[in-house]
């Protein structure tokens, strides 16, 4: 981390830079005081000219340094390339704020992710805030880029594909500076910051945000102080702010009797309002009730019990159109999977009676 960050450390670099300009011309003064003739002289006007210089930088160093923050420099579009290469110098705090991030489309994501963990390694934290796939806005967001043949949540599906790969991947040590949120609100402001600077752009309709001007600004100017709080508002919002661990898998517990058998994290998507889960981590002897808990979004009580019941023609939503969510949110499968909708119990209902069921791939399952 640099020495002199943020607003405060420049004014404590402005008066140190001062302070130690006085300090010499205070030791010059003295020795033309304690010297003779021209070096007296000499002495004696080079001090008067170290305080002069001393008291300037004091006074106007902040303003040259207010003049430097309020500039704006704008560029026709974003440049990947330009703002991959300041991710790699990167050692206080990367942002991105966006629906989804070309960066991680095919042809520069490698290169993305190798300079977001060179800025790990520098010490940064890396904050990335996308859209919630889910979300009615990304629906939205997608109708309003229809010309453009953007599938807005699934965009965000692979973007959030790759971040989990890279997170698992990722050295305990620098995992923890690595996080990744999804919001659930109007998309209206995209950032890109790196350390104290940033790229700011807003969602045209029917335009990709990528392709139009972006502003390049000072996160210690009026403009990065908007984003910044924009930033925090919806990082920081709670109940519409789900991480990415809570995205990716959901905590189911299989019930018996009374008892808690075994709890698992599955795989789920959420189609229509209803949500489905993939069983393969433990085998479905008979009917079962479990216990899951649901994304904070779901309408239902965070923590309920639940029947399984296998996805039929008749639903509102086919099988075929649960597994094609699934595939847009994991990937293709490497097996078939063993989806089941989670169907609300009413409370006081008694739990399914279910033999104890074992994991996949236990010698001693049935």
């Amino acid at each position: 981390m640099p020495e002199w960050a943020g607003r405060g450390g420049r004014q404590r670099r402005a008066f140190v830079v001062g302070g130690t300009l006085l300090a010499v011309a205070v030791v010059m003064l003295l020795a033309a005081w304690r010297s003779t003739g021209f070096l007296s002289d000499l002495l004696l006007n080079l001090g008067a000219s170290v305080v002069l210089a001393a008291i300037s930088y004091v006074i106007f160093d902040p303003l040259f340094e207010e003049a430097r923050k309020a500039r704006v420099q704008e560029h026709l579009s974003f440049d990947q390339q330009a703002f991959v290469a300041r991710l790699h110098r990167a050692g206080r705090r990367v942002r991105i704020l966006d629906t989804w991030t070309i960066l991680l489309e095919q042809r520069h994501r490698d290169e993305t992710l190798a300079a977001v963990r060179a800025a790990l390694a520098n010490g940064a934290q890396v904050q990335v805030l996308l859209l919630d796939p889910d979300c009615a806005a990304a629906q939205q967001r997608s109708e309003e880029l229809e010309r453009q043949r953007v599938d807005v949540p699934r965009q965000i599906r692979t973007n959030l594909r790759h971040l989990t790969a890279f997170q698992e991947a990722l050295d305990p040590r620098l995992r923890h500076r690595f996080q990744v949120q999804l919001y659930d609100a109007s998309p209206s402001i995209q950032l890109y910051q790196w350390d104290g600077r940033a790229l700011i752009s807003f969602f045209p309709i029917g335009k990709l945000s990528f392709n139009v001007p972006q502003l390049e600004v000072d996160m210690d100017s009026p403009w990065g102080g908007f984003v910044h709080a924009r930033f925090e508002e919806l990082w920081e919002h709670g109940q519409a702010t789900l991480n990415l661990d809570r995205y990716w898998s959901v905590t189911v517990t299989l019930l018996h009797d009374d008892s808690d058998v075994v709890e698992v994290q599955v795989p789920y998507v959420t189609v229509d309002g209803h949500h489905y889960i993939d069983c393969r981590a433990f085998r479905l002897a008979r009917p079962l009730s479990v216990r899951a808990g649901l994304p904070p979004r779901a309408v239902a009580a965070a923590t309920a019990v639940f029947a399984l019941a296998e996805p039929a023609d008749g639903d509102r939503t086919p099988p075929a159109g649960v597994i094609r969510h699934f595939d847009q949110k994991y990937g293709r499968g490497d097996g078939e999977r063993a989806l089941r909708r989670l169907v609300p119990q009413p409370p006081g209902h008694s739990r399914t009676p279910a033999p104890r069921p074992a994991a996949a791939g236990d010698p001693h399952a049935g």
